[in-house]
């Protein structure tokens, strides 16, 4: 679909030559005065207008494409609004600048460099915009949704949001730091066992001999040192879900106690006399390959079957790469009350995150992060920052003028070496005339040599 241009101009002549000019490109849609040039921004929703400042009835002013222009941004803040008018006065320029449009173009008008301005104007819209969806999406992942729009990702959130709603046993399986435990969370807080808790047990970090009592609970007398009643792990979670990380270090002896439990949902605390009745949903976890470890003899088969009625596997951050810069932006907001200021990547800290293999998954990304934020020195973060140091950053400009300048000087150096200096193919890519390219060559001192 072509972007809807909306063209703002009284005088019938210039509007149709203009949208004569501009049609191949865009959808462009004609306006004579503000009371209609309204109700077309509210209706059609134009990604960039054209705004003549001399309408009726103040014809030979300003205040009326003034009032027009501060009138359209508060409808939408992202139209990219290209004043046009005779009024050439810089003071006019400025006040239409400040007051939020994007450039300013005299009259009489050169299409060529209108164009020019237009498709700079709707690429700036593109990036706005698709920062602005960025930022919608982590704020929905904020308030408990899964971050990542990559396929892998968006198929876990769906099989995760159907295995909530019973009780059916899940396995999560992936590498070290895909985010197996926010994943397992995710399904607990959209089930029915929302309003009790998660209770999360790494099996490999708690020592073999205190594994049984961690889990299960201990009588008092039940060894030395059990002066009293203790309840475990289960029993804490009960009405809620137990989350057990790396199951595939579980002791053999355990996983039949495990076992036990998914057949009959009766717990034995270690010392007791009676099973206990417990209503626990169980979410396991594992960075090893259980079904090798069912065939070496260091994990029971009948109990790799009854947790793995549902497995959700999470691929690592190296193969999602669409999502890491989604999850960057993420840990930014997350962790920006460590800084005064929000901070911001820069183009090459950008590039150099998709271009690493990000061993440590989704966890080394998240340090990077804190690591930039409290390295950096301004608000932009650099691939040094992020300790990458892969890509080198392009200078940063706060002056949109020079901003604009280097980039129309970017953009034909580099058409003048694709088309190994070729005018007549540099202007038709870059759509400008030949003396318009001519001239900007001139003004940036550009020469080329075949």
């Amino acid at each position: 679909m072509k972007p809807v241009l909306l063209v703002v101009e009284d005088d019938e002549n210039i509007a149709s030559q203009m949208k004569w000019a501009l049609s191949d490109q865009y959808e462009v849609l004609l306006s004579s005065n503000a009371g209609l040039a309204i109700d077309i921004v509210k209706n059609n929703k134009p990604h960039l207008v054209t705004l003549d400042l001399g309408l009726p009835p103040d014809p030979d002013g300003s205040t009326e494409g003034l009032n027009l222009l501060g009138d359209i941004l508060e409808i939408d803040k992202n139209i990219k609004v290209v004043i046009v008018s005779g009024n050439s006065e810089r003071e006019v320029a400025l006040r239409a600048i400040s007051k939020g449009a994007y450039d300013h173009f005299g009259k009489p008008i050169d299409i060529d460099e209108l164009k020019y301005v237009l498709k700079r104007a709707h690429y700036v819209f593109s990036l706005e915009k698709e920062y602005h969806e960025m930022e919608m999406a982590l704020h929905r992942s904020i308030d408990g949704e899964i971050i990542g729009s990559s396929k892998a990702m968006l198929e876990a959130q769906a099989i995760a949001r159907k295995v909530a709603t019973n009780d059916i046993p899940v396995l999560i399986t992936g590498e070290s730091g895909t985010g197996k435990e926010i994943l397992a969370r995710y399904i607990h807080q959209h089930s029915r066992r929302n309003k009790n808790d998660l209770v999360p047990l790494n099996c490999g970090a708690i020592p073999e001999n205190l594994m049984e009592s961690e889990l299960f609970g201990y009588e008092k007398g039940a060894f030395t040192g059990a002066h009293t009643r203790r309840q475990g792990k289960f029993e804490g979670a009960d009405g809620g879900t137990l989350f057990l990380d790396e199951i595939g270090e579980l002791p053999l002896p355990l996983q039949v106690k495990l076992l036990r439990f998914l057949q009959d949902n009766k717990i034995e605390r270690v010392g007791g006399k009676g099973l206990i009745d417990v209503d626990v949903k169980i979410i396991a976890a594992t960075n090893r390959v259980l079904k090798e470890m069912v065939s070496e003899g260091l994990f029971r088969d009948d109990l790799y079957y009854r947790l793995a009625v549902i497995t959700i596997d999470l691929p690592p951050l190296r193969e999602k790469k669409e999502d890491v810069l989604l999850l960057a932006n993420h840990f930014l907001l997350k962790y920006s009350h460590y800084s005064n200021r929000q901070k911001y990547l820069s183009q090459g800290a950008m590039d150099s995150m998709q271009t690493y293999n990000w061993p440590g998954n989704v966890r080394e990304l998240e340090n990077k992060i804190r690591r930039a934020i409290t390295l950096s020195d301004g608000i932009v973060i650099s691939s040094k920052d992020l300790g990458l140091g892969l890509i080198k950053d392009p200078e940063i400009i706060y002056d949109l003028a020079t901003a604009k300048q280097m980039l129309e000087k970017k953009y034909i150096i580099e058409a003048l070496a694709r088309h190994k200096g070729i005018a007549s193919k540099v202007s038709k890519e870059l759509d400008i005339s030949r003396p318009t390219l001519t001239g900007l060559m001139k003004k940036y001192g550009i020469e080329y040599n075949k």
